[in-house]
């Protein structure tokens, strides 16, 4: 049954989650912290779920996705240094809450899924928003719309592939987290001409996004 929030309800909600998730937790960019504390969360997890869109923690999204707690989210905001100028490629849009925060600080958001069934509702929370929502492997990108200024990969990925890379203006920056012997730890890559260096920046657990895992090594 949806769970619908009074908008009094859910503007005490997100002040709750800034102060106690985002602004102990280094989520210090005035830009990043002003939009999470207007945008209702709950527009972009399905109705169910509309009572603890705020909590601290991976909520699930049906098909065995899961959304990125808020922490997640600010912490690759924050590091992603987002400017008015950027050309985005949100990669996992799930219901579009990235997406949207992106459409608020960035020029132009791109946002790729595989499923089908999370574009339709990331689609349809982002109505007017002005992102495009586009489906196909996460881990291909999305070459038509290249290059970008900021990849924010919006879960937690084996390896960042040479097509996500490739389609990264130099100088351009990559935000995900990035799993690690079994742990996600939230990394910033930075493109230049020289190649691409990736370096973590906190350990905190992050959802977990298909079709990134190496190919099992072939043995005889």
């Amino acid at each position: 049954m949806d769970m619908m929030l009074d908008s009094a309800r859910s503007a005490s909600m997100r002040q709750a989650m800034v102060a106690s998730q985002l602004r102990p937790n280094a989520v210090n960019d005035a830009a990043v912290v002003d939009v999470m504390a207007a945008l209702p969360r709950e527009r972009f997890l399905p109705g169910a779920l509309a009572a603890v869109a705020y909590t601290d923690a991976l909520l699930p999204l049906g098909e065995g996705r899961v959304a990125n707690a808020p922490i997640a989210t600010g912490r690759l905001l924050t590091e992603a240094r987002v400017k008015l100028s950027d050309r985005v490629l949100v990669v996992g849009a799930a219901g579009g809450y990235a997406a949207a925060l992106l459409a608020k600080l960035a020029a132009r958001v791109t946002a790729l899924e595989v499923s089908p069934t999370l574009a339709a509702l990331a689609r349809a929370a982002l109505t007017d928003t002005g992102v495009a929502v586009v489906e196909g492997p996460l881990a291909g990108g999305h070459a038509a719309g290249a290059p970008y200024d900021l990849i924010f990969v919006d879960g937690a990925i084996e390896q960042v592939p040479a097509a996500l890379i490739e389609q990264l203006e130099i100088d351009g920056r990559l935000v995900a987290g990035v799993i690690d012997r079994g742990v996600s730890r939230l990394s910033v890559g930075r493109r230049t001409a020289g190649g691409f260096g990736l370096a973590d920046f906190a350990d905190i657990e992050a959802a977990h996004l298909p079709g990134f895992a190496p190919p099992p090594a072939f043995s005889f």
